[in-house]
């Protein structure tokens, strides 16, 4: 059977099956394989993968090198190098927010740990390249700025609220214009004027991702948002005991009465592994939110145990190190990866059409 010769075009065409994570298409109409040089047999490929992928740059090369080495058997030597493709993001819903992906973590209840798991999201995302925007829409009772280590008031701008920066992140909370102490007694409208206003107010500049700390409960924060914009979808966080299964349960329904689509479930306080025996104690149960996912056919995107660091380190501020954990990172960057894996699954099996930007 005769074998391609290397050459150009064969490189080409032999990429031609790769698809960017991103849009679901074929790299090679979208432009994005920048560079191909050969020297003999050896093949050198510079391919361009925007930063809204940047969680699965590596694997994204591994699979563009296997196609090459299996399309064109007598190159001795094939290497893909990721560089950054610009797509900047559209204009999306009635606030013409700059995102690619707009993602609401909610929970049933309080006490589950939503809020470090929507920060630690927001810090895997952006560790891994991504441009990303944290807000917190839990008005009630925000916990970011806290969990984050900042305390700073936002400046306004050209009437334009200017998002406080920590780590790369932008971030925007109703905890950065309200004392500490200071109940807020609002109701509906109040609620979403807020949130609106954090939203079309807030300089975010172009994203990859927004990630949306919602407050716990089903209240009405999900339907402003849905009107507002079009939400990617929602992570739902609990912990395996029944009565927090139950709350999240009626979060998906929530979510699924409005339209938002269902992300993933994230098993939070799964398990505690005793730092002196390394024996594991199910405290609140085992698998429970695993079993639930599948019974409502979400997606399980992890599990994270209980961690005394992981604790401290959120009472510190310290959000960061957790990624820098060997007992925590690995499982929160499984959850990132998962989730954008999710995404781009979703973009193959229905590519997202051109949109409209809104002036």
């Amino acid at each position: 059977m005769p074998v391609d010769p290397i050459n150009h075009e064969n490189v080409i065409a032999a990429l031609s099956d790769l698809a960017d994570p991103e849009t679901g298409r074929s790299v090679v109409p979208m432009e994005q394989v920048h560079v191909v040089e050969i020297d003999g047999t050896r093949v050198d490929v510079s391919l361009g993968l925007t930063t809204w992928a940047s969680p699965l740059w590596e694997d994204i090369r591994e699979e563009a090198e296997r196609l090459l080495r299996s399309k064109l058997p007598d190159a001795a030597e094939v290497s893909v190098r990721i560089v950054e493709h610009d797509r900047p993001p559209e204009k999306i819903g009635q606030i013409g927010l700059a995102a690619k992906s707009v993602i609401a973590v909610a929970s049933g209840k309080g006490g589950v740990g939503k809020s470090t798991i929507a920060a630690c999201l927001a810090y895997g995302l952006r560790s891994a390249g991504a441009k990303v925007g944290l807000m917190d829409a839990d008005v009630y009772g925000p916990s970011i700025p806290h969990l984050l280590g900042v305390n700073e008031r936002p400046q306004l701008f050209n009437n334009r609220l200017q998002p406080i920066k920590k780590d790369g992140l932008r971030v925007m909370s109703m905890g950065f214009l309200v004392p500490a102490g200071e109940a807020i007694v609002w109701r509906g409208p109040m609620l979403h004027g807020a949130i609106t206003q954090f939203l079309r107010d807030t300089e975010w500049g172009d994203l990859d991702y927004l990630v949306i700390d919602m407050p716990p409960g089903t209240g009405d924060i999900a339907l402003t948002l849905s009107q507002l914009l079009p939400l990617t979808g929602a992570v739902v966080v609990c912990t395996p005991q029944d009565v927090a299964l139950l709350d999240a349960v009626k979060a998906i329904a929530m979510f699924r009465q409005v339209h938002i689509p269902l992300l993933g479930m994230v098993e939070n306080m799964s398990y505690f592994v005793c730092p002196d025996c390394g024996r594991r104690y199910d405290i609140f149960g085992s698998g429970g939110a695993r079993r639930r996912a599948a019974e409502l056919d979400v997606p399980f995107l992890g599990e994270v145990p209980i961690n005394i660091d992981l604790r401290k380190r959120g009472d510190a501020g310290d959000t960061a190190g957790n990624f820098e954990d060997a007992a925590t990172a690995p499982f929160l960057r499984e959850i990132c990866s998962l989730l954008v894996r999710g995404l781009c699954t979703s973009h193959a099996a229905e590519p997202p059409l051109p949109s409209l930007s809104v002036l």
